[in-house]
């Protein structure tokens, strides 16, 4: 793989196994990640039920583990939502601004063949933003998740 800014990181993705769900949930609990995303961490149990109900025993859910050199970094998403398909992601900290969101978004969205997909990221997490601008997602609206302005994105034809 080429180097990107001076890295040779490879950005790979994979099914999700139950041992990647203790760094997902230490992951969730970084007090930066959840400040960006405006997502309060779980609890331990909250956490472990929905993984494993409502992502892992969810047929229509489609989830990949992104690792980076062999090594566990964090996960991408697809669900439904009402009637719209929703794209998520998180990544450990130590993975941000490497461009390894950049190359798994990608990689996730060749195998998602679902559009429109629809992402709401907190407005002020600008990074992510412009990560899925770069992608091809448009900006449609704002919402209100609670006290947080989010911005809805649309990827693909929106109905």
């Amino acid at each position: 793989m080429a180097d990107f800014a001076g890295m040779s990181d490879q950005v790979c993705l994979r099914d999700v196994g139950p041992a990647d769900l203790e760094v997902f949930f230490a992951q969730e609990h970084d007090p930066e990640a959840a400040r960006r995303s405006k997502f309060p961490p779980r609890e331990r149990e909250a956490f472990m039920t929905h993984w494993t109900t409502k992502v892992l025993g969810d047929p229509t859910v489609f989830v990949q583990a992104v690792t980076v050199d062999g090594e566990l970094a964090g996960n991408v998403v697809a669900w439904w939502h009402d009637d719209r398909r929703f794209i998520g992601y998180w990544l450990g900290r130590e993975y941000w601004g490497r461009g390894i969101g950049t190359r798994a978004l990608a990689l996730f969205l060749a195998r998602e063949k679902t559009r429109p997909l629809h992402a709401d990221p907190f407005a002020g997490n600008t990074g992510s933003v412009r990560l899925l601008e770069k992608h091809g997602f448009r900006r449609t609206e704002t919402v209100r998740h609670g006290e947080h302005e989010h911005t809805m994105l649309v990827l693909g034809e929106d109905g």
